[in-house]
């Protein structure tokens, strides 16, 4: 009722051949056409984002709006959520990029000459201990162990019901 409607709608406000004249200059970007935009977001790191008006509001079939209300709260949305956007990424685009690129040329410089050397020089580390290890292991543990199997072996428990 009122999706179908909005569609209907939509096409009264705006005839085709003024659609085409208005978005004709959009598409035309020095011969090409508005699909060859590049994908901004390649991996959808942000799908969780692409939110629309009807994953918002949702009017279920007992209860609707008027045609007219629900098809002018959607455009009211959609404006809202566009211009509020770029005029917040407008405003800390640029100091919130020089910011993270700070933060992640120090957790990159912090990793590559910090984290990675340290890591390498334990794992350098790691074989001579384990040479040690084992042979502490076999020189004590294993001969105590191996007695007191041999002692706990002999033990017998026998169960008599009475």
């Amino acid at each position: 009722m009122g999706v179908e409607k909005e569609k209907l709608e939509s096409s009264i406000i705006m005839d085709e051949d003024e659609f085409c004249r208005s978005v004709e200059p959009m598409l035309s970007r020095k011969g090409k056409a508005a699909d060859t935009v590049p994908d901004r977001d390649p991996h959808d790191i942000n799908a969780h984002l692409k939110v629309g008006f009807e994953d918002v509001i949702a009017e279920p079939v007992s209860a609707h709006s008027f045609d007219r209300v629900w098809i002018g709260s959607h455009a009211t949305f959609e404006l809202v959520k566009f211009l509020f956007y770029r005029l917040l990424s407008t405003l800390l685009a640029v100091p919130l990029a020089f910011v993270l690129g700070l933060l992640f040329g120090l957790l990159s410089c912090i990793h590559i000459w910090l984290v990675m050397p340290l890591m390498q020089s334990f794992l350098m580390l790691v074989p001579p201990v384990q040479l040690v290890w084992s042979s502490l292991t076999d020189l004590f543990v294993t001969p105590l162990f191996q007695s007191a199997s041999k002692i706990l072996s002999s033990i017998q428990v026998k169960r008599t019901d009475g």
